[in-house]
């Protein structure tokens, strides 16, 4: 099994939606919800939360049972306390959300698992992802696309919100990608391989969805 990738965010930020919303908002406050579930049910030694709740029709459930690749990002007190996610649409999106919410909360190595009390305060971010498709170095643009860089065996992903957060510009941001993947810094500009792709963020802030 793909194991879900470790992402250095910090909180993501406002207007970073996909250029068309793809989810309603009855479909963003179900997923954010299942996350919360999920990680609760994990704490509880219980199975992950994958089937529909009793009073959502299909027309909601049913587009979230593609593959999508999403990323998890957890926050406490404003402070990251998580993030974790697969690229590629390797699971249906309601079993991916479960399934990064869980790995954000207790396998991402830069953080000590998450306790049941510290759950009860955790506020979540998704981000869903485009396919990824190749691009010109000089085509990505900072806060609407975010990037796959690979090289060999080393591969790097950074979100779109990330290189706004920081102040990157284009060349920063294909630098520092680089970097995550374990490349030199200007591998960019040689031999690496080079895709981007863009994602639809909500969160329980936008939303008011804590799913408790």
């Amino acid at each position: 099994m793909s194991r879900p990738s470790e992402n250095p965010v910090t909180t993501p930020a406002a207007g970073f939606p996909h250029p068309v919303p793809e989810f309603s908002p009855e479909q963003r406050k179900l997923l954010l919800v299942l996350a919360h579930q999920a990680i609760a049910s994990k704490i509880a030694g219980q199975q992950l939360p994958v089937n529909p709740p009793s009073n959502v029709p299909s027309s909601v459930w049913t587009p979230l049972q593609q593959p999508r690749g999403v990323f998890a990002t957890l926050h406490q007190r404003g402070e990251l306390r998580g993030c974790v996610g697969y690229a590629a649409p390797i699971r249906p999106l309601v079993q991916a959300v479960a399934e990064t919410a869980c790995a954000a909360a207790f396998d991402d190595s830069r953080f000590r698992p998450v306790t049941a009390d510290e759950a009860l305060d955790l506020k979540i971010s998704l981000s869903v992802l485009s396919e990824l498709f190749p691009i010109d170095p000089a085509r990505v643009e900072v806060g609407r696309h975010g990037l796959v860089i690979s090289g060999g065996m080393r591969r790097g992903l950074l979100l779109p919100q990330v290189p706004v957060e920081h102040g990157w510009d284009r060349e920063a941001f294909l630098e520092q990608t680089c970097r995550k993947a374990g490349l030199p810094t200007d591998a960019w500009r040689h031999s690496a391989t080079i895709e981007a792709f863009v994602a639809e963020v909500f969160s329980d802030d936008e939303l008011g969805a804590e799913g408790r």
